[in-house]
């Protein structure tokens, strides 16, 4: 669910672009964060803690926790709350710590 109308602020969407979501297609439009995108297509459960494997979700929305790190096209601990969508971007729930080795 997205909002649509506000009574104070405006909404100006950018084109819709698709991203895909543990391989499920999903619509997204430029200028929103990973998290707003998921969030919007019913998704709560972004990652799980490294510990006990208990599922996290969107938190602080502002980048200070570590609640809704995913994987972004294999790198591991991408803050979903700031990390603006980009067309064709895969996605997966990141379990525990992530693989750090990415990348190297």
């Amino acid at each position: 669910m997205r909002i649509t109308e506000h009574p104070i602020l405006d909404f100006e969407r950018g084109p819709e672009i698709t991203i895909y979501f543990e391989g499920r297609a999903l619509r997204a439009y430029e200028g929103e964060t990973i998290a707003a995108a998921l969030h919007a297509a019913g998704i709560k459960v972004l990652s799980y803690s490294h510990r006990l494997g208990r599922p996290r979700g969107f938190f602080c929305a502002v980048g200070n926790c570590a609640s809704c790190l995913v994987e972004v096209d294999g790198e591991a601990n991408v803050r979903a709350c700031i990390t603006p969508v980009r067309d064709g971007m895969r996605i997966s729930r990141q379990r525990g710590k992530g693989d750090l080795r990415v990348g190297t």
